[in-house]
């Protein structure tokens, strides 16, 4: 099964205000393991960066000056994920929105929503109530995060890759193959018992001479209690 895991970074929060993606990271896992095939990209956004967007991903306009539009790039990221494959993101209706918004302004038809999965709400879901940031995830799962200085799309999506291996099962699908292994042993051995040959249980009688042997040493026995 191919999934891919991907993180965007963009110059504010809604595209319906003008915000555009800047950056785009794809992790491609077949069977829930990393096959080392990724997608990575920063564009060009024809506007300013805000500073506060900056702060969080550290990218500027200047770096993102000489950097391909979207729309260069389009074809090649919708080969990349394929036309049904499910795509994995956190918050996935954040990143859904942004890249939706940019295949619209290149007159190409959005991602279906069928395709998302949230792994936010995935881990709502498994951890209610506790932190689900990234960050939290990680630290949650111990995940080495200390290379995240700042948020970077390629990067976070590595580490969600590892998040979501923990969300969908992680260590407990070695653990359940562990305990089929178990079971499987324990049928053997039940079948082993079964086809043993039975042995009547030897005799463990005192012989004659044993008896002999008792009842002259009890004769050396001054007043033993039982013969009052």
């Amino acid at each position: 099964m191919r999934e891919i895991i991907f993180d965007t970074e963009t110059t504010g929060l809604d595209p319906r205000n003008g915000d555009r993606l800047v950056e785009i990271g794809c992790i491609e896992m077949v069977n829930r393991v990393p096959t080392g095939v990724t997608f990575h990209c920063y564009f060009n956004p024809d506007r300013d960066m805000p500073a506060e967007a900056e702060r969080v991903h550290g990218i500027s306009a200047a770096f993102l000056a000489d950097k391909p539009r979207f729309h260069e790039k389009a074809a090649e990221f919708l080969e990349f994920i394929g036309e049904e494959t499910m795509l994995v993101a956190h918050n996935a209706g954040f990143d859904f929105g942004f890249v939706n918004a940019e295949l619209e302004i290149c007159g190409l038809p959005p991602l279906g929503r069928e395709r998302m999965i949230d792994t936010v709400a995935m881990a709502r879901m498994r951890h209610p109530g506790a932190k689900n940031s990234l960050d939290a995830l990680c630290t949650r799962y111990g995940i080495d995060r200390s290379h995240r200085t700042k948020h970077g799309a390629l990067l976070d999506a590595e580490l969600l890759a590892q998040v979501y291996v923990e969300l969908t099962g992680g260590r407990q699908i070695g653990l359940s193959l562990a305990a089929e292994t178990q079971t499987i042993e324990m049928t053997t051995l039940a079948v082993t018992r079964r086809e043993r040959i039975f042995r009547p249980a030897r005799p463990h009688g005192p012989s004659e001479a044993e008896r002999a042997a008792h009842a002259a040493f009890l004769e050396t026995m001054q007043s033993p209690l039982w013969r009052d």
